[in-house]
């Protein structure tokens, strides 16, 4: 609890017992104190509203034998009333930790729920290091319409990001649906065209019997990546989705990798033409390439400008593991907004380690 609440919860009950030490008779300071006893049953701890209703009492007790009315009639029901008060806030404290206790329950099956959903990936696989961070624009929700997924296969490390359009449940069951798409294409599909082709054939298929707003307007952006474990070289192929950003490992500049020919984003196919060929890329060991969603392009700070990595990646001074910048970055998203976002955002970073380890 904030320390100035602690102490605004002492000064009701030192200034109700001088109100009442003031004015005897009228006992001008019982609300105060019984304002005093409900607060501490909400806020603390069973321990700490024992020991805020024991002191209200002897406070009270100390006041009725100073002005000679322990022994009457008028000082048993003041003790009465503040014993009364005591209980309230013992019994507020008790509904508030049976709820709280409810809540906690609830969270934690969430939490499993959604960590099944978008599990995080492991530190390494293949050739590559990992590092992933996800902040969902709902503070109670652990994921939202973003994604991001490493896959080992017999083609060499695959990755994907994503971005569901909408929030919600239904974000959530599609994100469910792209994952499992891609994880079961990336093992088979020879190429980056083909799985995602296999993909989109998955999600259309889904939404088929869902609402018209969703067949009409469901769509996710996706940049889906390949590792090819024979050379220096990385190939992207860019689902309507922002392109990644580049780290060299002799610490050259930061460079964004946009597609020479972006595709439509999936779920839109049979509005264009054939899907266009993956673009190839360097990438040596010690390289490292950082994936985002929009929720960190379209950032804005107070004056309304976007976030952009290209030049607040070169001012972070990241020389550590991709967990560590990924980190690095949502820290600096979170400075540039000053406040809650309204868009999730999901970032994952990649280094190629070199051979044999290190």
């Amino acid at each position: 609890m904030p320390r100035h609440v602690r102490l605004a919860l002492w000064a009701l009950i030192v200034g109700g017992l001088i109100w009442d030490f003031q004015a005897p008779t009228e006992y001008w300071g019982d609300p105060m104190l019984a304002a005093a006893a409900v607060m501490a049953g909400a806020l603390l701890s069973l321990r700490g509203t024992v020991i805020v209703g024991a002191a209200i009492f002897l406070g009270v007790f100390a006041l009725t034998a100073h002005d000679g009315s322990v022994s009457n009639n008028s000082g048993y029901l003041e003790l009465l009333n503040t014993l009364f008060a005591v209980a309230v806030g013992l019994w507020v404290n008790q509904v508030v930790a049976r709820h709280g206790r409810r809540l906690r329950t609830v969270r934690s099956v969430a939490r499993t729920a959604q960590q099944a959903v978008l599990p995080v990936p492991p530190p390494e696989v293949g050739p590559l290091a990992v590092g992933t961070h996800y902040s969902s624009a709902q503070t109670e929700a652990l994921i939202g319409g973003d994604a991001y997924a490493v896959q080992d296969s017999p083609f060499g490390v695959r990755v994907m990001i994503a971005d569901v359009r909408g929030k919600g449940l239904q974000a959530v069951r599609a994100v469910s649906v792209l994952l499992g798409a891609f994880r079961e294409a990336a093992e088979r599909e020879p190429d980056l065209c083909t799985l995602a082709d296999a993909v989109e054939h998955t999600l259309i298929r889904e939404v088929a019997h869902g609402s018209e707003e969703l067949r009409m307007e469901g769509f996710i952006t996706a940049l889906l990546g390949e590792f090819d474990p024979e050379h220096d070289e990385l190939r992207l192929l860019d689902c309507g989705h922002p392109g990644p950003y580049l780290l060299p490992g002799g610490g050259g500049l930061v460079s964004r990798l946009d597609a020479r020919d972006p595709g439509l984003p999936l779920g839109m196919g049979a509005l264009g033409g054939p899907r266009p060929v993956a673009d190839s890329w360097p990438f040596a060991a010690g390289d490292t390439l950082l994936l985002v969603t929009d929720g960190v392009t379209e950032a804005r700070n107070s004056a309304g400008e976007f976030y952009d990595p290209t030049p607040r990646l070169a001012t972070l001074g990241w020389h550590g593991s991709p967990l560590e910048l990924v980190e690095a970055v949502a820290e600096d998203v979170a400075w540039w907004t000053g406040g809650p976002r309204d868009d999730d955002m999901a970032l994952l970073a990649v280094t190629r380690r070199p051979p044999g380890g290190g």
